[in-house]
């Protein structure tokens, strides 16, 4: 048998059922097994009893009691072979590399982990990033699958606690890019509310949403969160689209994409809030202006900046826009050159 486990939660855990959190971690440990250490007391959060279907939040403490070693095994997967095309695609996407960092450009409709129906992921395909290392590089944080950019991996063990923490800490910054409905007014603002989950359908839960709420609902809202992000209108054709630049100071579920869509200005090709289901009014806009647009989801994680884990000097990152994105642009006449590298720097 393993000792007692105290597991802090991280942010990218945040909001999880705590029942799903432990298989994450702990794949052998069936349901039926976490239910029993939740009526027995052994499995606590912060001290607490819990249910299986409690939520964890970033900076919990969750002990786990000692579980036997049939539960502590790794899973066996299936020995894929990474094909010639997928290894030199991912390794196409690196942007930056030294001995404790790797950063991609991460492709859009490239997944970041493997979940129900996804075999092709950057977690899977990391094998082919370990270059002259023993070990494959690890994710220290998550991108949604459509949206493309900045993607950090680190090479050690030591990297990906720093980066880690950093990231929990909220001790990055990060720039993104989008194309979206109209024009936001005013072109400098920020835009505070609550975020909760409304649940999605099927047994994983495929479908999930995030709502938001009015500040002042979210400590009465169970599973709410405070959620903040800043955002800078920079280009704009006519009143029909905007080139936003926009920087999320939290970090929840799906955040940008839900801000812009509560602003009444949805990012283009994003399905689930709103930016591929508008009509062609009178000005023009629909969901892909006529046409001319990708229907692709149009956000871009354009810049990170944080601490280098070993020089501990600062680091930032820039990725060129994808393909699709790059054609809009170039649509509208403008180039990635027209952006300052920080437009929220009077801000700061």
């Amino acid at each position: 048998m393993s000792g007692v486990q105290m597991i802090t939660v991280t942010e990218d855990d945040a909001g999880q059922r705590i029942d799903r959190w432990l298989r994450g971690l702990f794949p052998h440990v069936n349901q039926g097994r976490i239910e029993k250490m939740c009526r027995k007391g052994e499995l606590r959060l912060d001290g607490g009893r819990v249910k299986a279907s409690s939520r964890v939040e970033a900076g919990q403490t969750v002990r786990v009691p000692p579980l036997p070693p049939s539960d502590l095994k790794p899973v066996e997967t299936p020995n894929r072979r990474i094909s010639d095309a997928d290894a030199k695609m991912i390794r196409g996407a690196v942007i930056y590399k030294d001995d404790a960092v790797i950063v991609l450009n991460k492709p859009a409709g490239l997944a970041v982990q493997g979940g129900s129906g996804t075999t092709k992921h950057v977690d899977g395909l990391s094998e082919a990033l370990k270059f002259d290392y023993d070990d494959k590089p690890r994710l220290v944080h998550r991108l949604d699958k459509d949206t493309s950019g900045v993607l950090v991996l680190a090479r050690t063990r030591q990297a990906a606690q720093a980066l880690t923490a950093a990231f929990r800490h909220h001790a990055t910054r990060k720039i993104y890019w989008a194309l979206v409905a109209g024009v936001p007014t005013p072109y400098l603002g920020e835009i505070k509310c609550g975020l909760v989950k409304a649940p999605g359908h099927g047994k994983s839960g495929e479908g999930e949403k995030m709502i938001a709420i009015h500040s002042n609902e979210v400590d009465s809202t169970p599973g709410a969160k405070r959620s903040h992000t800043q955002y800078a209108t920079l280009y704009r054709v006519a009143s029909r689209a905007a080139w936003v630049a926009m920087e999320p100071i939290t970090g929840r579920t799906h955040q940008l994409r839900a801000h812009m869509a509560e602003i009444g200005h949805p990012i283009a090709g994003d399905g689930k809030y709103g930016g591929s289901g508008q009509e062609n009014l009178g000005d023009g806009w629909g969901a892909s202006i006529g046409g001319v647009i990708s229907k692709k989801l149009h956000l871009h994680c354009r810049r990170m900046a944080f601490e280098h884990p070993n020089t501990k000097k600062p680091l930032s990152i820039t990725a060129p826009l994808p393909e699709h994105m790059k054609d809009s642009w170039d649509t509208f006449g403008w180039s990635e050159d027209l952006a300052e590298d920080d437009p929220f720097e009077s801000l700061r």
